[in-house]
């Protein structure tokens, strides 16, 4: 009985896929995946779509909203001579709200894709306006030496000037480093502005000292920082 050649090639053929001893069975063309999301199959050039984020979103608006309170922080604080206790309450209630809007607009932008170019340059302006009017109250009313208040808001411009001179090199990110000295300058803040005395004032000014040493130790890493970035050492990220 003689088997026609025809007929084996045939029968390798309905078997299944051809076997590479080295490198496993060869993918048919009809059996590559298609990517699909929720059951619809997925179009090239749906993927390449992109909807813009609007300009007017809830992160921008907390951002905004944090700009208006400050002078109305500055208003409360001032009132009464300044050391009004109905008043001092006010003012630290407005501060209050402002720091939590800085944490919340953050997370808002990031969890849903919220950034914007808008965002981007409003959110740190009203960080350091919110910031450097309390520490400047502060110290006008005498509750806050005038060389934390100094140092404090040297440091911000400094870093500000930086950013701006490497900004076409790259982007430094925030640091844990950074976000650690915001949030003791916060709180430090909001202890020295309640009409509090004895233990509560003098934990403030704790307070405060560490948040000077965290600003002089982030301010002088970013330098560093930036300087690799600008001379094209790999690696620039950490404060803010």
């Amino acid at each position: 009985m003689t088997v026609q050649r025809d007929e084996i090639e045939g029968r390798w053929a309905d078997a299944g896929p051809a076997v590479s001893p080295a490198f496993g069975p060869a993918p048919r063309p009809e059996a590559v995946p298609t990517v699909r999301s929720e059951g619809v199959p997925a179009r090239p050039e749906a993927l390449a779509e992109t909807e813009p984020v609007p300009l007017l979103n809830i992160a921008n608006v907390l951002t905004v909203l944090r700009i208006l309170i400050v002078p109305l922080f500055l208003l409360a604080l001032f009132a009464g001579s300044g050391h009004d206790t109905k008043w001092r309450w006010i003012a630290a209630a407005a501060f209050g709200i402002a720091a939590i809007t800085d944490r919340i607009d953050g997370q808002l932008a990031r969890k849903y894709g919220l950034v914007t170019d808008f965002g981007k340059l409003a959110d740190p302006i009203a960080d350091k306006a919110l910031i450097g009017a309390a520490l400047i109250g502060l110290s006008m009313l005498h509750d806050l030496p005038w060389w934390i208040t100094l140092v404090i808001v040297a440091r911000e411009v400094g870093v500000t000037l930086l950013r701006l001179i490497v900004v076409r090199r790259g982007v430094i990110p925030a640091g844990r480093g950074g976000k650690l000295k915001t949030l003791v300058q916060s709180v430090a803040i909001g202890v020295l502005l309640l009409p509090l005395s004895g233990g509560f004032a003098a934990a403030g000014m704790d307070l405060m000292y560490l948040a000077v040493v965290l600003t002089v130790v982030t301010g002088l890493d970013y330098v560093v920082q930036a300087a690799r970035l600008w001379f094209g050492s790999p690696g620039g990220s950490r404060a803010a």
